[in-house]
């Protein structure tokens, strides 16, 4: 990723749409073919000389073309003929954020075949599922990764609607009024170049475009971000029921040689607090003066590689993280009963409430036996509900063993798993 956000990479993209834009201008019989034809064997850059040349003239798309000329000499008359710097600088920026864009959806796909055989993996591997960090009533690990899945498979659709957002560009001149140069001109480089021609520019591409860009980063940053809490949450010692891989040799603490930390889910929350960061600078390069102004360009080179290389990186250590993930299943069998068992406190209820007792004091019954059995060495929540004759009035044994039967949770998990495909 790194290497698409380079100063030769961005002079390769300027001279992209140089050439593509010589091309159409030759097509439609404007400038000598011969000519273009010299342009596309001579043309070249030298990234240190066009600094060179910017520390001087201070201005880096005059800087590239003189460059460009000193190679090219005299055939370049034609390069940039009828247009604004911005066609080159925006045009360009599109393909340096499409080749970004199809990088991370690549990894992105990645990502979703290692959670789709996870979940497959665990799906019925049963645990405590939590609301408000307190046990609610048992879900599996799998399940758990579904809804993972699901999010994922939702980023790739969003990333394929932003592909088309910003495959754009502008041939279109000054103030984007074609004023020097046909639109057909425009529709011809962009053809070329895989773009399609914005539909009414002013001297830049708006910026909401780029905005969309870095906002969906970042919404995929903060899916990363959901997946990594949820692993340091699961890993804490008196959870326990995953763990990031340790690898042989690796140390967790200088002071503690017992510690095993989730770092790499930690750097994870890092990382998606500064991706987040770049979605309201963008939102700022929104409102330019009039047809342009150049204050979203400081901006952009510093958040749009930024985004793009970060959200890179998370997106392989997330995969990285998740393949080999170490999971408990014994834990969660453990922690799923704690207290004896009063994550089934609702299955009780319910069944009390069909024997024909009324919600109101079958609510009472259940939380009473529930809180007894809440954090007390002797508390089982299981054997004071087959021990209280108002339930057992209601309800056999056989009948209180169901309530107890975390199966009972999962009999429509297939569902769930049916519509991700699983």
């Amino acid at each position: 990723m790194g290497n698409l956000w380079t100063e030769a990479y961005k002079f390769k993209t300027w001279l992209q749409v140089e050439i593509a834009v010589c091309e159409a201008q030759a097509e439609l019989g404007y400038i000598p073919s011969a000519a273009v034809e010299e342009i596309k064997a001579k043309a070249n850059f030298d990234p240190k000389r066009v600094l060179e040349i910017e520390a001087e003239v201070r201005h880096d798309v005059i800087a590239f073309l003189t460059n460009v000329n000193e190679y090219v000499g005299d055939a370049g008359r034609y390069i940039h003929l009828g247009l604004t710097s911005s066609d080159v600088l925006d045009t360009a920026l599109a393909l340096q954020m499409v080749a970004s864009l199809d990088l991370l959806a690549q990894h992105l796909e990645d990502l979703i075949q290692v959670i789709r055989e996870k979940a497959r993996e665990h799906r019925y591997t049963v645990m405590a599922g939590r609301s408000h960090g307190i046990h609610a009533e048992p879900i599996t690990f799998g399940f758990k990764l579904a809804g993972w899945l699901a999010e994922v498979l939702r980023h790739q659709q969003r990333l394929q609607i932003l592909r088309e957002t910003i495959a754009v560009g502008k041939i279109s001149g000054a103030v984007g009024t074609y004023a020097n140069i046909e639109p057909r001109v425009e529709a011809i480089a962009c053809q070329k170049l895989g773009l399609q021609p914005d539909t009414a520019s002013t001297q830049v591409i708006s910026r909401d475009r780029h905005a969309d860009y870095v906002q969906q980063l970042a919404l995929v940053a903060a899916s990363i971000e959901r997946f990594a809490v949820e692993i340091r949450n699961l890993q804490k010692t008196d959870v326990l029921e995953v763990e990031e891989f340790f690898s042989k040799g690796q140390k967790g603490s200088s002071a503690m040689p017992h510690k095993r930390n989730p770092i790499r889910s930690e750097r994870l929350t890092g990382m998606a607090r500064l991706v987040r960061s770049h979605a309201g600078a963008v939102l700022e390069n929104v409102a330019l003066w009039h047809e342009r102004d150049i204050s979203h360009s400081s901006v952009e080179r510093v958040v749009l590689p930024d985004a793009c290389i970060l959200t890179h990186f998370m997106l392989k250590e997330i995969t990285e993280l998740v393949k080999n993930l170490l999971v408990y299943p014994e834990n969660m069998a453990r922690n799923l009963n704690c207290y004896g068992g009063v994550v089934f406190s609702q299955k009780v209820l319910l069944a009390l409430v069909e024997k024909g007792m009324s919600r109101e004091e079958a609510y009472a019954i259940v939380q009473q036996n529930a809180h007894a059995a809440w954090n007390k060495p002797e508390g089982n929540f299981h054997d004071f509900i087959i021990n209280d004759s108002r339930v057992t009035q209601r309800l056999s044994p056989a009948e209180i063993a169901v309530c107890f039967d975390p199966q009972q949770h999962l009999r429509h998990l297939d569902e769930v798993y049916q519509r991700l495909g699983i």
